[in-house]
């Protein structure tokens, strides 16, 4: 044990004399946080929609077709009970909820306005903006639809310049619409992957370009200990900028640790084992640091940042890249953060995503050091 943290010690003196190295490492996750400061927005498709309605009646009907008929929309449940709305968001089932009130067509008819309630996830700011946007708008044609269907009657009053539907929206979880609470979970997946995955296969490989691996590998020290004694550090790191991260969420940005603090921090630590894994597995193919810079910043940083729902919601994309997302580390721990970081929930919620990176996690480490044992014996 002695020996193993004599090998740990001098990776962080050999970290901390490169100043470059320590400028990526502890300065790129304060920049890039502030750098995404906004979002972007894109177009969303077929969102899942659930609704209430109780009236159940021409107006709501009408409503209700020309939602479903339109490309943004799927209605995947007709709900009975306005209570179930928020287990429909804990569950993912739904993005939106459609609540119709009570004697809807008759109120419209005899005073001329009607009430919808619309309820959103706004844990991504930018979807929920153009989610209810959308809806708004099939809501506000639904309602000259009626106008032109009213026909004066001897037994009420016309009423074809009266009718007001005003749809009440609400959001959840991100009330504010802060861009913040959605690039903030997709940025920590970005940086640790980033520092864990890229700087681990540089610094193993900078030791085999420069020959030095060899002198390593005579030493009392088994190989397999060496190599984690170069892990070491960046898992200590990383650990660093994630609190970095998290101060600057909360402090700078406004964005709250609605759930626990501990299961953030444990999921996240795991997710840290899965890219360190990563960075010995790319380590393991390349022999020059920049083959290795190559095959992290291309091969994985690209489809982190495109494919784990960072920037683009992954629902839109084609059922291929769907299925390629499922293998992207970051997708899951995104999908985790916002879940206890945004919306509160218990570890419960993210027992999927908690045994996925896991899973991922032994399966990368396993393999990556079974490939050093054959490399360097």
């Amino acid at each position: 044990m002695k020996q193993f943290l004599v090998f740990v010690r001098k990776e962080f003196y050999h970290i901390f004399r490169d100043v470059r190295t320590v400028m990526i490492l502890l300065l790129m996750p304060v920049v890039q946080i502030i750098l995404f400061g906004f979002a972007l927005s894109s177009e969303v498709n077929n969102v899942k929609i659930a609704i209430f309605d109780p009236s159940k009646d021409h107006a709501t009907q009408l409503i209700t077709e020309r939602i479903s008929a339109s490309k943004y929309f799927k209605v995947v449940k007709m709900i009975s009970d306005p209570d179930d709305v928020e287990s429909l968001f804990k569950s993912g089932k739904a993005n939106i909820v459609l609540l119709y009130s009570e004697k809807f067509h008759e109120n419209l008819i005899h005073t001329g306005h009607a009430q919808i309630q619309l309820i959103t996830d706004g844990t991504e700011p930018n979807t929920a903006n153009a989610v209810t946007r959308y809806a708004t708008n099939i809501i506000m044609a639904s309602q000259k639809e009626l106008l032109q269907s009213q026909v004066p009657s001897v037994t009420r009053p016309a009423i074809t310049s009266e009718i007001i539907i005003i749809p009440e929206v609400k959001l959840l979880y991100n009330p504010q619409m802060k861009s913040s609470y959605n690039f903030v979970p997709g940025v920590m997946g970005l940086i640790l992957m980033l520092i864990c995955a890229m700087m681990t296969s540089i610094s193993i490989v900078r030791e085999k370009e420069v020959g030095t691996m060899e002198v390593l590998l005579v030493s009392p020290m088994r190989p397999i200990y060496i190599i984690i004694s170069k892990a070491v550090p960046y898992f200590v790191l990383s650990f660093v900028n994630l609190t970095t991260i998290l101060l600057l969420a909360v402090f700078v940005l406004g964005v709250p640790i609605s759930g626990s603090l501990f299961w953030l921090i444990f999921i996240s630590l795991i997710f840290i084992l899965v890219a360190l894994s990563i960075g010995l597995l790319i380590s393991t193919l390349v022999d020059t640091q920049v083959a290795a810079m190559l095959i992290s910043g291309m091969v994985f940083m690209m489809p982190t940042m495109v494919l784990s729902g960072m920037i683009y919601p992954v629902e839109n994309m084609p059922w291929i890249l769907r299925l390629i997302s499922n293998f992207i580390p970051a997708k899951w721990y995104i999908i985790a953060v916002k879940k206890l970081m945004i919306q509160g929930l218990s570890i419960d919620s993210a027992f999927l995503e908690l045994g996925v990176l896991f899973t991922m996690a032994m399966v990368f480490i396993l393999i990556s050091l079974k490939m050093f044992k054959k490399r360097l014996a």
